[in-house]
């Protein structure tokens, strides 16, 4: 399968795991943040699948900076632009290429985390989207380190990625509508970081 094609059924998985999980991202939510997450991404990725058609016909990059660019217009809530950031800059480090190998997938996977950075003004330890995609990232290098196939990488950052969605339920909020709950929300999990995990195991579904 080409590159191109594996970068759409991606999208595709992951826009399934949005819809899928929409109540129970939503749920999440509800104990700790805003009571929107699920409603948001799974309202984001369908807009997305609506335009199937027309991202099939473009190229790499643009392909990831439409998906982006829809997420930002369509999802509210700080899920939009946190996710629509972290596409876009995505796009910019796969331009130009027609197919993407080990190392173009783990610099996708940090321009992922940069867009979040950026947007989000966050690090790890926060209960935030970075616990669980920081952790797959390093997973996923030293895998290739180990030269491990690009397959059993992503199986590794997929593992870590929820691992890290666990230990969200072991640390104190610090950013957004959950910090305001204090030490009251340990014990609660994550929504974002839930929903970037569904990513990482999307992007491994589909190699």
């Amino acid at each position: 399968m080409a590159a191109k094609e594996k970068v759409l059924k991606f999208i595709d998985i992951f826009g399934d795991k949005m819809q899928e999980h929409r109540q129970a991202l939503t749920d999440m939510d509800q104990a700790i943040g805003d009571g929107d997450h699920g409603i948001n991404m799974s309202r984001g990725m369908k807009a997305v699948a609506e335009k199937r058609e027309e991202l099939a016909q473009k190229n790499i990059s643009d392909l990831l900076k439409d998906v982006g660019m829809t997420l930002v217009s369509k999802v509210g809530g700080a899920s939009g632009p946190l996710y629509g950031t972290a596409f876009l800059k995505a796009s910019m480090v796969v331009k130009g290429k027609e197919e993407l190998n080990a190392q173009d997938l783990s610099d996708m996977l940090k321009a992922l985390e940069d867009g979040v950075v950026t947007r989000g003004k966050a690090t790890t330890g926060e209960k935030t989207i970075l616990d669980s995609l920081v952790p797959a990232i390093e997973a996923y290098d030293r895998a290739l380190a180990a030269q491990k196939p690009i397959k059993e990488a992503m199986q590794e950052a997929e593992k870590a990625a929820f691992e890290g969605v666990e230990y969200t339920k072991t640390i104190i909020a610090t950013k957004g509508r959950a910090s305001y709950l204090g030490e009251r929300s340990i014990g609660f999990q994550d929504p974002g970081a839930t929903s970037m995990a569904y990513l990482i195991q999307s992007i491994q579904e589909a190699l």
